[in-house]
C-alpha cells in the first residue's frame, strides 16, 4: 500500500521523528476514510483535486481551525510528492493549491520581573520533585529548548564541566547549547536528590518520576502552568512560552538573528523570526526614549 510506504519513506530516508511520522500517517488516511465514507472510493492515489477540494470543504464545515486544515492538507500535498517521485503520478493534485489564510499568533512572553518571581520567590519544596521542577523551569528558560528535547534529554547529553547540553532536535539533528552557572547549580542540586531514588527504570534519562520512570510531556506543561500561575496573568503559560521568552529576552539584549537560530535549532531563519515581534517593540520604546524629536 502506499500509505505504508509514504511512511517508510518519512522514518527512514526523510529522517522525520516518530511524533511527525504519526501525524503525516493520521493526516492521509483521515481522507482514505473521507474517500470510502462518502465517496466509495477506496484507492487515494489518483484522486483528483476536486475530492480534495470536498474534503477540506468538510473540514471546514466540521469547525477545524484553519491552521489544522493546512497543516492536514500539507500532508496531503506531501504525500502526493512522494507518489511523484517513486512514478506512480505525473502530477501533484495539490500543486496549486493555496493555503488557507490564518490570524498571525502573538504570544506575550514571560517579563523578566517574572521569570525573576519563579524562580527566585516561589517556594519550590525542599525534596526531589521540587529540585527536579525547579531545574526544568530553569533549564527551558536558559536554553529555550523544546519540551519534547527536555523530556529525552539523557544524562549523557549533559557535560556541567562545560556547563553545555547536547540537544536531539526535530530530525535527529543534534546541538549543543550552554548553560547558565545558575542551571548548573540546579542541575547538582538535583542530580543529588535523583541519587536517593530507591528506584530508577529509565536511568539514563535526566528526568524522571518519583517512582524512577521518565516524565511525560503533560506533566513538564502543568509543572509549568502550576509555578507561573502564581506569579503570572498571561493567559497561555507553557513550556513553549518558555522558550519564547529565551529567544525574546537574547533578542532584547542584543543577541544576533542567525545565534539564536543556531541555539533554537531552527532549519531557517523564517522560523526564528517569529519571537523578533516583542524586540521590535522594545526598540520602539528605546526610540521614544532616547530620539530627541520624540513625543516624551
Amino acid at each position: 500500500m502506499s500509505v505504508e510506504a509514504f511512511v517508510s519513506y518519512l522514518s527512514l530516508e526523510k529522517n522525520y521523528s516518530k511524533h511527525t511520522v504519526l501525524a503525516y500517517e493520521k493526516d492521509v488516511l483521515l481522507f482514505v476514510d473521507f474517500c470510502q465514507k462518502n465517496y466509495e472510493v477506496k484507492e487515494i492515489d489518483t484522486v483528483g483535486y476536486g475530492l480534495l477540494r470536498s474534503w477540506i470543504v468538510a473540514l471546514v464545515a466540521e469547525k477545524l481551525s484553519n491552521r489544522s486544515i493546512n497543516r492536514k492538507t500539507a500532508s496531503l500535498k506531501a504525500y502526493y510528492r512522494f507518489l511523484q517521485k517513486i512514478g506512480k503520478i505525473e502530477a501533484n493534485p495539490l500543486a496549486k493549491h493555496k493555503a488557507l489564510k490564518i490570524s498571525k499568533k502573538i504570544e506575550v512572553p514571560f517579563s523578566i520581573a517574572e521569570m525573576e518571581s519563579v524562580l527566585n520567590d516561589v517556594g519550590f519544596l525542599d525534596n526531589f520533585e521540587g529540585a527536579r521542577d525547579k531545574l526544568i523551569v530553569g533549564l527551558l528558560y536558559a536554553t529555550g529548548i523544546r519540551r519534547i528535547e527536555l523530556v529525552n534529554l539523557k544524562l549523557s547529553d549533559v557535560d556541567l564541566g562545560r556547563n553545555t547540553i547536547k540537544v536531539l532536535g526535530k530530525r535527529n539533528k543534534e546541538r549543543i547549547v550552554p548553560l547558565t552557572s545558575f542551571v548548573g547549580s540546579l542541575f547538582g542540586l538535583y542530580l543529588n536528590k535523583r541519587n536517593e531514588l530507591k528506584v530508577c527504570n529509565d536511568k539514563e534519562f535526566v528526568f524522571l518520576l518519583k517512582s524512577g520512570n521518565k516524565v511525560y510531556e503533560n506533566l513538564v506543561y502543568r509543572i509549568i502552568n502550576r509555578y507561573f500561575s502564581e506569579v503570572s496573568s498571561k493567559q497561555k503559560k507553557s513550556p513553549h512560552i518558555l522558550r519564547h521568552t529565551f529567544a525574546t529576552h537574547l533578542l532584547n539584549e542584543g543577541a544576533d538573528l542567525n545565534s539564536v537560530k543556531e541555539l533554537l535549532g531552527h532549519s531557517s531563519l523564517a522560523s526564528t523570526q517569529v519571537y523578533t515581534h516583542n524586540s521590535i517593540a522594545e526598540l520602539k520604546k528605546v526610540h521614544l526614549t532616547a530620539h530627541p524629536r520624540s513625543k516624551k
